[in-house]
């Protein structure tokens, strides 16, 4: 098992802070009139009868899919770390290419797969990976490594990919990716079974809570401003962001909300047992701050900071950043014991 240590904070009280008024050049307001009581009341919305039995069979068929693991020669001039492309099967047998890193004198402490923004992937830098992990770093179905002349590579065009189905929407795959992941760094990096940390922010945070309540080998996570959370509430908020593509295409399509049903981040955040360190934020004009409050308030097992601002350049975010900072330090500690 992980052993993982959090920083101890005090709880925040509702009512002890208004809903976040900057200057911004939007016409709507990225906090929508919501102040930290109406943030912290919302609660996931109800879970479809067969969503467990879903994503597990999901999860299964992605665990008998091979990976077909190849490996690529390091590359140069990575100080204290060597690095290589990987390329790897998830579910369907789509091809996904990853960076794979790890200390240069194989000395490892935990392994991390970290995932993505919906910006994509364009290296294998990371500013928050621990010192001493295994690390593999996906890139989503469609996005850089793993672009496909079939499938888009914007995020407006990517988020309602074969939505009309729960088997065929992109984002399945997505969230199967980081399961196969997981399994390639294990391969790689076998020192690091048991001792996996999920790494993820907006889309890849939406990825990770769909991801981690069915795959056990995850022992912590770190989730930043998580999107695809409550989207009957979501799909209520105009925004920059992926969500008003999916906004849109519920205005013509009601019937999708059957299959998003399957894909809300929030409901599945309820079975994610595992410590959590969530990082909402208040103000954000491209993930609707009630969706990502939505996941973090679902969480079971977390430290939530709550975050002034997402997507959005934040004039204090200094203290924002040493707050996580601090937090991540923490969830960084863990080491693996038996």
């Amino acid at each position: 098992m992980v052993s993982v240590y959090f920083v101890h904070m005090r709880a925040p009280e509702p009512g002890l802070r208004p809903p976040v008024a900057l200057k911004h050049g939007f016409p709507f307001d990225p906090a929508y009139g919501y102040d930290e009581a109406g943030l912290l009341a919302i609660t996931a919305p109800a879970e479809v009868a067969d969503f467990a039995d879903f994503w597990r069979g999901t999860f299964a068929q992605t665990m008998a899919t091979p990976l077909r693991l190849e490996v690529g020669e390091p590359i140069a001039g990575v100080a204290g770390r060597v690095v290589r492309e990987v390329r790897f099967d998830t579910l369907g047998g789509v091809r996904v290419g990853a960076w794979w890193s790890m200390p240069t004198d194989g000395e490892i402490a935990v392994g991390c797969v970290t995932g993505h923004g919906y910006g994509g992937r364009g290296d294998w830098q990371n500013g928050w990976r621990p010192s001493r992990c295994a690390e593999i770093l996906p890139c989503a179905p469609g996005f850089n490594l793993s672009a496909r002349a079939d499938l888009p590579d914007t995020s407006d065009r990517h988020v309602i990919h074969g939505i009309a189905s729960r088997e065929t929407y992109l984002i399945r795959a997505c969230v199967a990716s980081m399961w196969s992941a997981a399994s390639a760094l294990i391969e790689l990096a076998p020192a690091a079974a048991g001792r996996l940390l999920y790494l993820g922010g907006s889309f890849a945070g939406g990825l990770g809570s769909l991801a981690l309540p069915w795959d056990e080998r995850f022992a912590a996570a770190f989730m930043e401003v998580p999107t695809f959370g409550h989207h009957p509430l979501r799909l209520t908020c105009r925004c920059v962001g992926s969500g008003e593509s999916v906004r849109s295409y519920a205005a013509d399509h009601p019937g999708v909300m059957d299959v998003l049903a399957y894909f809300d981040a929030a409901v599945a955040a309820r079975r994610i047992a595992i410590p959590t360190l969530v990082c909402p934020a208040r103000f954000d004009p491209a993930v609707p701050p009630p969706g990502q409050y939505a996941v973090a308030n679902a969480l079971p097992n977390k430290v939530m900071i709550a975050l002034t601002t997402g997507h959005f350049d934040n004039p204090d975010g200094a203290s924002d950043q040493r707050a996580q900072l601090r937090a991540w330090r923490s969830l960084a500690a863990a080491r693996g014991q038996t």
